[in-house]
């Protein structure tokens, strides 16, 4: 099933998703190759298991030990099961009792419709509605634009959704824990089953699923919900003049002009005049020092700022070392666009030293505050930094990235997440007729 968490495509046909990826480490462990069949929905996946059709089953699936002709693996992730509505609804719904006289909508045989019916004994006055074929994004959407009022999903559904209509929230939490796991068909042979158990308690074990997790999840709910309208806004009323300028810096450095776009939002709002107290400037808020090595000779001119902060940024991504690989880097090389590329080095020496993993993301960011610590400040040759406020802006740069990302994408349900007028433009639209041609540099 494509969706948000499992498994989804880019517009370059590249897959990727928390499962997607989970299960590609598997196909390494056991040397084979990995066929992705994507199914229309959890139940149908799960049915084809059933068949013998497919040797696993992975789409956000609780595990349900009565389900029939399957045997289910130890937990991959646990789920946070939970009613979604609006900030309309959540304002009249103040404990589990208000629910009674409402209708919750709920996806046919999944975890959360057999909660809902458990918490109906409590509440014998709430109405239940169940549904098949449609992914929890579009039904979140439906709850967004008010045309279903309450849906039981899950924790990280909810939050994926929220990034892109914030209105969306948690209104009333569902009873206990679920928990994700993979289904094999009954017949699966032994010999599969205990290496597909090995895997998962190793992968829990090594921090693999919690790496995983922070690529995928780590960054959601990061964002306030004024923050995330008023970035939708701006990809409306202020991208359209610079994209045409990110894509062709994109184009020249190798780097995903979204992650380009992501990095100047954070550091400008996208204003090509902007001015810090410190003397940084323009959209892609260069120093003096950085925009004479990056060849920029005037740092107001959008273009030539978003072209030299496209370099700066490629040289932190290429002077990571190689035992960096993946998201990780990307995520270091945009922390060492604020912080230097001496003081991130300095991070991973004194990460090191301490025993932690210096090659991910999830572990650096952790050493980064203490940055501003005399006693860690005395260890580093570059001298103390404000470790702490470049954790600040990777986090919201992997925030606004992946909103980018997935307004540009077709993947499963994101498109009815949105309402008309929040679509990323296309390459060469017009906001407040402003053309979007680039000026010479």
């Amino acid at each position: 099933m494509s969706n948000a968490v499992s498994y989804r495509r880019d517009p370059e046909g590249d897959a990727s998703g928390f499962e997607h990826d989970l299960i590609e480490e598997l196909g390494n462990e056991l040397g084979v190759p990995v066929k992705f069949i994507v199914y229309p929905s959890a139940a149908r996946a799960l049915e084809a298991v059933q068949r013998g059709d497919a040797h696993l089953a992975a789409a956000g699936l609780g595990r349900n030990d009565k389900a029939r002709h399957v045997r289910w693996t130890p937990i991959v992730r646990e789920m946070k099961l939970l009613i979604a509505g609006t900030n309309a609804t959540a304002a009249q719904i103040r404990s589990v009792q208000d629910l009674a006289g409402q209708t919750v909508t709920a996806r046919r045989g999944t975890l959360a419709a057999r909660r809902l019916r458990e918490l109906q004994r409590e509440v014998p006055g709430m109405r239940i509605n169940t549904v098949a074929g449609q992914p929890d994004q579009a039904l979140l959407a439906a709850v967004a634009d008010g045309r279903i009022a309450l849906l039981a999903t899950d924790e990280a559904h909810l939050a994926l959704a929220a990034e892109l209509r914030p209105e969306l929230q948690q209104v009333q939490p569902l009873p206990g824990v679920a928990a994700m796991a993979w289904a094999l068909p009954a017949s699966a042979p032994t010999e599969l089953v205990d290496t597909v158990t090995r895997f998962l308690f190793r992968s829990h074990e090594d921090n693999t699923i919690s790496r995983l997790e922070d690529r995928y999840f780590g960054h959601i709910q990061r964002l306030s919900a004024i923050d995330i309208a008023a970035f939708v806004d701006r990809i409306q009323t202020r991208l359209p003049r610079y994209r045409a300028m990110f894509e062709q810096a994109g184009e020249q450095t190798g780097v995903d002009w979204r992650l380009l776009a992501a990095i100047g939002y954070q550091e400008s709002q996208w204003d090509p005049l902007a001015i810090s107290p410190t003397g940084v400037r323009g959209l892609m808020m260069l120093t003096e020092e950085t925009a004479a090595r990056m060849r920029v000779r005037d740092r107001l001119d959008p273009a030539q700022s978003i072209l030299g902060g496209a370099r700066n940024f490629k040289l932190m991504l290429d002077s990571i070392g190689d035992d960096v690989v993946g998201p990780d880097r990307q995520w270091m090389a945009v922390a060492a666009y604020n912080l230097g590329l001496g003081h991130l080095r300095g991070a991973r020496q004194i990460a090191n030293t301490m025993g932690r993993d210096n090659r991910t993301w999830v572990s650096l960011r952790t050493m980064l505050p203490l940055m501003s610590r005399p006693s860690f400040a005395r260890r580093l040759k570059a001298g103390p930094a404000r470790g702490g406020e470049a954790v600040h802006m990777t986090e919201n740069v992997r925030a606004f990235y992946d909103i980018l990302r997935r307004l540009d994408t077709a993947e499963a349900g994101t498109e009815a997440l949105l309402p008309p007028a929040t679509r990323l433009p296309e390459r060469g639209a017009q906001a407040a007729g402003v053309s979007t041609s680039s000026p010479p540099m």
